[in-house]
């Protein structure tokens, strides 16, 4: 394909990461691009990085030696050397710029910035670097976040350029977002990874900032509108993991257990991987305790599912 500067194919993205050869989010090796932007604030969160749709400077103190070069070269006054400790202190009320100078000039690899803008076709061009791999194993491209809906201009380009190239699509969605969006978008997805956090709309307000009624409607039109769904859960301890709970997802998905479009229900044991990048963004994290659940009470969980012969599979990293 060629990727030259035209139409808009050279629409902008904001990224924070692209992860190849991942074996877990849609079927076969996959190339994940990770879309900075959130409209919910999940506890579990696992990658605080992608909540705002902004440049971000993330810290290892513990790498910091206090040399003050990131002072210097810091064009909007970001980092600061404190005349009280002399220790290299983040003023976070400060927009960083995204112009990495911080991170380049860093000789302890301390500073890296989260958020990184590229162009479709720069995109694209990575994404097809491993298309050997999509044909041998059925993979393709998975789009997340953060939450890819909300940058959907990009992401609906972006999703149209690897489908003109025969690339198998997939998204991570929170699934809050206009209806119209999502459907706008489902035309180039050819599988949707689609979050259920708590049937409950109250309990979801207090655990994801939000209410789910929009999130639910969205899930139902695509099923309804026969898209390719399969839903994923997170599972934690006394969150969502009591059989109310559980019978609660299956009475809202019993309608939709024997569409071909319908491909399960993916569960998603709780882990501590993003606890260490909340300390480097001078976040705290909102989990309080260790809400993991052990083997036994997802075999328990699957059992339930298993009843009413839904497929379910349990996700492990």
């Amino acid at each position: 394909m060629d990727h030259g500067n035209t139409g808009d194919i050279e629409r902008k993205a904001l990224i924070f990461n692209v992860q190849k050869y991942n074996m877990y989010d849609g079927p076969g090796i996959r190339t994940l691009v990770f879309f900075k932007g959130c409209p919910l604030r999940c506890k579990w969160c696992a990658n605080p990085e992608g909540l705002v749709r902004k440049f971000q400077v993330m810290f290892k103190q513990n790498s910091c030696t206090d040399c003050g070069a990131c002072e210097s070269v810091c064009p909007v006054g970001i980092h600061v050397m404190s005349k009280e400790t002399g220790n290299h202190e983040i003023r976070r009320e400060k927009d960083c710029i995204g112009c990495m100078k911080c991170k380049n000039v860093c000789p302890n690899s301390a500073l890296s910035i989260a958020g990184e803008v590229k162009t479709i076709s720069e995109l694209l061009k990575i994404v097809e670097e491993d298309a050997a791999f999509y044909d041998i194993s059925g993979g393709g491209v998975t789009l997340g976040g953060g939450e890819v809906t909300a940058q959907p201009e990009a992401a609906l380009n972006l999703l149209m350029a690897c489908k003109q190239e025969g690339i198998n699509t997939a998204i991570e969605t929170c699934g809050y977002t206009k209806t119209e969006t999502i459907l706008q978008i489902a035309e180039y997805v050819d599988l949707f990874l689609y979050d259920i956090k708590h049937m409950d709309p109250v309990r979801h307000n207090e655990l994801a900032g939000v209410n789910n009624e929009q999130i639910l409607i969205n899930l139902k039109e695509l099923l309804h509108r026969r898209y390719n769904v399969k839903v994923r859960m997170p599972m934690l301890k006394g969150i969502n993991d009591s059989r109310e709970e559980i019978d609660a997802v299956i009475k809202f998905l019993m309608p939709f257990r024997d569409y071909k479009n319908f491909k399960g229900i993916d569960l998603l044991p709780y882990h501590k991987l993003g606890v260490n990048k909340y300390n480097q963004l001078d976040m705290e994290y909102p989990i309080e305790g260790d809400p993991s659940l052990s083997a036994e009470d997802l075999d328990r969980i699957e059992g339930w599912m298993n009843e009413y012969q839904f497929p379910v599979t349990v996700v492990k990293h």
